[in-house]
């Protein structure tokens, strides 16, 4: 088949959750043999001819994302009806790439990954296009945002906030309908986000393919960073408002707990982008903020438990399969391990209070035997069921559905 796929982003390298699941993606329909073009917004600090995607890809054109300011933000907030998500990558020039595309290549499917590009996929359905249009929903948004604007709501300093995700969730939860009616396929990430996205679909059929990784890839030689005793490890885009909420809880509520037994625990958190909360932590004792890293890797092998201390968020977290794929002790909330197969519970630790989180924490610090046997079970619950070659046949099964013969 001839694929052309849209992305927010070039997924190479591959080192969070966007580019993570289209990489993987990419690959997979490369190995079985499909023709692919790429059709992304990118900064230009990669060489797309110095990278695996010119041996996935038949033909790669990226373009720069659209500058959008808070002004921009705020008048489409009071003046517009739609969801910023929806508004932040439209932008002309791409539109017409899309379109050229479109129009010089016979394409059996078009692939828009995320809710980000997915704005291109009204106009496309307008064009009377014969190719199949599928939408890879990352996240049950509308759901998301509700789940956001509930958290903020019980800090009063986080109201405005919360205001704004109430608005928010209103609009996505319009703009989603749109998608998956439009749309020929919604694929989502977990069982969770295909049972609220079915709401919207006339045959309620949203198929799963949740995100994966390659394992093999995390398994350590020789790039572990030495980061002391008791070292407590998060990775994520850190100006992502669930992750900047779970370093704020954590910090505030459970990092002090484990180090009144275990004094020098101390916690790195590790992405780019740290959100102005995030920078204002580092006064705080036994907390590193890295920013940007080149690879995580060796902050998960330095990592004696790995916390996924989330208390808003949908899909699965790659950032958990990382950490599991590295064999790393996770200690995670319900909510970072919701999209996650009931298997998760023996692989990982789950907990929702700060005393029952602290709790689980320092028992790991203090037991080394333990926090192995449950790495050595992390890395094969993971290998089981998220790791790339076990993923692909689910996707390519539901391209046959498509019957585009």
């Amino acid at each position: 088949m001839r694929i052309l796929m849209l992305t927010a982003s070039l997924p190479y390298p591959p080192h969070q959750g966007g580019a993570l699941r289209a990489y993987g993606i990419l690959d997979g329909l490369r190995r079985a043999g499909h023709e692919i073009t790429l059709l992304s917004f990118h900064d230009g600090s990669v060489q797309v001819r110095h990278t695996p995607l010119a041996d996935c890809c038949a033909r790669v054109e990226t373009l720069p994302s659209p500058p959008r300011t808070q002004r921009d933000r705020l008048r489409d907030l009071l003046l517009s009806d739609q969801p910023d998500i929806a508004r932040r990558l439209f932008d002309e020039p791409f539109w017409r790439c899309l379109q050229g595309l479109m129009a010089e290549s016979d394409y059996d499917i078009v692939q828009f990954e995320g809710i980000e590009v997915a704005c291109y996929l009204p106009p496309a359905r307008q064009t009377g296009t014969p190719a199949r249009l599928i939408y890879d929903a990352f996240n049950a948004e509308a759901a998301l945002q509700q789940l956001i604007f509930r958290v903020d709501l019980g800090s009063p300093q986080r109201w405005p906030a919360a205001a704004y995700s109430f608005i928010q969730a209103r609009r996505i939860a319009r703009f989603e309908s749109l998608l998956c009616q439009l749309a020929d396929r919604v694929i989502a990430v977990s069982d969770e986000d295909a049972a609220i996205l079915r709401q919207y679909r006339p045959n309620n059929d949203v198929p799963v393919v949740n995100n994966g990784i390659f394992v093999d890839d995390y398994i350590c030689h020789d790039q572990q960073f030495d980061l002391g005793q008791s070292a407590l490890v998060f990775t994520g885009k850190m100006d992502y408002r669930p992750n900047v909420d779970a370093m704020v809880w954590f910090a505030e509520a459970i990092l002090p707990r484990v180090q009144q037994h275990i004094p020098e625990a101390k916690l790195y958190i590790v992405g780019q982008k740290p959100h102005a909360r995030i920078e204002k932590l580092r006064a705080r004792r036994g907390i590193e903020i890295t920013g940007w890293v080149q690879d995580v890797r060796p902050f998960l092998y330095g990592a004696d438990v790995y916390v996924a201390p989330l208390r808003m968020g949908s899909g699965t977290r790659l950032k958990i399969l990382e950490a599991m794929a590295a064999e790393r002790a996770v200690v995670a909330t319900s909510t970072a391990a919701s999209g996650m197969s009931s298997g998760v519970r023996e692989a990982a630790l789950i907990t929702d209070t700060p005393a029952e989180m602290a709790n689980a924490i320092i028992a790991l610090l203090q037991d080394p035997n333990r926090r192995a046997e449950l790495g050595e079970r992390a890395r094969r619950y993971v290998r089981q069921h998220y790791d790339w070659p076990v993923l692909i046949p689910r996707l390519l099964a539901i391209y046959r559905e498509l019957d585009l013969e």
